[in-house]
């Protein structure tokens, strides 16, 4: 097989795997653990109140996960870089 069919076959294979649990569970509550931990103290300590505030805070939950797979991948992207930079590097010297 071409190197071209192959990498088409694994995309293929990566989208339906994202998309197969939406449809397998679609109409559930996708919360965070953010508010889990926040539900559980309010049963803890009804009376509790945090002690910071955000210094913004997304409009919609959609907002706030478009922003952690921001940052995720552009974590992924500058860690891949580095590695294939490190890689080149040691490639060069030999």
């Amino acid at each position: 097989m071409k190197i071209k069919y192959i990498n088409s076959l694994l995309i293929i294979m990566v989208v339906t795997l994202m998309i197969i649990p939406l449809y397998l569970k679609s109409g559930a509550d996708f919360t965070g653990t953010d508010t889990k931990a926040t539900e559980m103290i309010q049963q803890i300590k009804p009376a509790y109140q945090p002690w910071y505030q955000p210094l913004w805070q997304p409009p919609s939950g959609e907002t706030e996960s478009l922003l952690l797979a921001v940052q995720a991948a552009l974590g992924a992207g500058f860690l891949g870089y580095y590695i294939g930079f490190k890689k080149g590097q040691k490639a060069a010297k030999s």
